[in-house]
């Protein structure tokens, strides 16, 4: 199983100019991937802008949305964005995308908080139309360059349609933070969606965890704030939060069992030593 490192691109009141030097001292740990987790709502930085600085600040470490909200963009101009950043990397991004449901980060007008899976397959459609070179705006130009690629996608979700979903689109399955114990059984499903859908070998399956090494409990509560908006679930991701190296091991431990391809721990404050700290005891 792989481990990747988030960047602290939503830890409240980041200071922006952390982010491509914690992605350098990731890349140089060893870390197989740098994920972001993020929402409009909230004083961080926006996912799509962190990994950019990020694909411009390395160059071999791969660079994971986890998830993006998809749905509080319109879809042509997303997909653009991410095949900007792909480029920029030179083809190391992986999109995690999820269908969001807080109102507050619905700030586009005409797209708000409902419909979200009808608007989301026809994002989807969009995003292939715009990768593969397909004209946009109803002239002749193609929204990307030559040799654009389609980005991968991983599709994460709890509901029926979102396995359905990840089995047409996807090259696998992103779960949200929550322990290995609450993540094996939508594993369990994207497996399964995989195989009726008659896709050949099996889904990529990336799970999150949250983690916080120099300061544990401002770790815990930098979380709880962050998820505060979803009531009791803030608990449950305070409280699963490893805050020491016994937690990291056991949580990587659990994680392979349930057969996690790879596993991004996710910062609970911007602590630029927890990247060399998680390193010694992750890798």
């Amino acid at each position: 199983m792989k481990i990747g490192i988030g960047l602290p691109n939503q830890v409240r009141d980041v200071n922006p100019a952390i982010i491509p030097t914690w992605a350098q001292r990731a890349e140089r740990a060893g870390f197989s991937t740098l994920g972001t987790i993020g929402r409009i709502a909230y004083p961080g930085v926006m996912d799509t802008v962190a990994l950019a600085a990020a694909a411009g600040a390395t160059s071999t470490i791969g660079l994971t949305t986890n998830i993006l909200l998809a749905t509080v963009w319109p879809g042509k101009l997303l997909a653009k964005e991410l095949a900007g950043i792909d480029g920029v990397s030179g083809g190391r991004l992986t999109v995690g995308i999820g269908l969001g449901g807080r109102p507050d980060d619905f700030v586009v007008d005409g797209l708000g908080s409902r419909g979200l899976g009808k608007r989301l397959d026809a994002d989807l459609a969009d995003y292939r139309e715009l990768w593969t070179g397909q004209p946009v705006g109803g002239g002749d130009n193609p929204g990307v360059p030559a040799g654009s690629r389609e980005v991968p996608l991983l599709i994460g979700g709890m509901a029926p349609a979102s396995f359905t979903r990840m089995a047409k689109w996807g090259v696998g399955y992103i779960a949200g933070g929550g322990a290995a114990s609450d993540v094996a059984g939508f594993f369990e499903q994207a497996r399964a969606a995989w195989q009726e859908a008659g896709r050949p070998g099996q889904p990529r399956l990336v799970a999150l965890a949250y983690f916080a090494l120099g300061r544990p409990d401002e770790g815990r509560a930098k979380l709880h704030d962050y998820y505060s908006i979803m009531g009791d679930y803030a608990d449950h991701v305070a409280a699963g939060m490893s805050g020491d190296t016994d937690a990291v091991r056991a949580t990587i431990a659990a994680f392979a069992e349930i057969g996690a391809d790879e596993l991004i721990l996710s910062p609970g404050t911007a602590d630029i030593d927890d990247v060399e700290r998680l390193a010694e005891i992750a890798l």
